[in-house]
């Protein structure tokens, strides 16, 4: 998992505004599908989510980074980074007001990222183009 400088500036602006962050990827429609950032604790997770890690933005503590079971079950085999682009973002995420948006960039792991992230030996067996 990553965070662009980009988005790890609006993060220490945010930090700054709100105190301890945290971000939840719910995988639901419209702004469900967007990364939202909350102050920590105005965001409660439970058994449906899962902790996939923490970014390091530079500010005062990581920033957790949440998403539900039911996304990361499709998700699982990526490597994910926090982007930040223009536009409006989700009605509930703390960078709303300032005409920007939180976004999620994706590609799948290495062979070696997913065996180390995912504990297994397990050969490749997506598609491959055969000659």
């Amino acid at each position: 998992m990553a965070v662009t400088e980009k988005a790890a500036a609006m993060l220490r602006e945010l930090r700054e505004e709100h105190g301890p962050l945290m971000f939840h990827q719910s995988g639901g429609c419209c702004d469900g599908s967007s990364p939202m950032c909350f102050a920590q604790g105005d965001f409660l997770t439970g058994d449906a989510d899962v902790l996939l890690g923490q970014i390091e933005p530079g500010t005062p503590e990581p920033v957790d980074v949440w998403m539900s079971r039911e996304q990361f079950a499709l998700w699982k085999h990526t490597h994910l980074t926090i982007d930040l682009v223009p536009g409006r973002g989700a009605g509930f995420s703390l960078e709303s007001p300032n005409g920007v948006r939180f976004l999620i960039r994706s590609r799948l792991l290495t062979d070696e990222e997913d065996a180390a992230l995912h504990g297994t030996d397990t050969p490749d067996v997506r598609a491959q183009v055969l000659p």
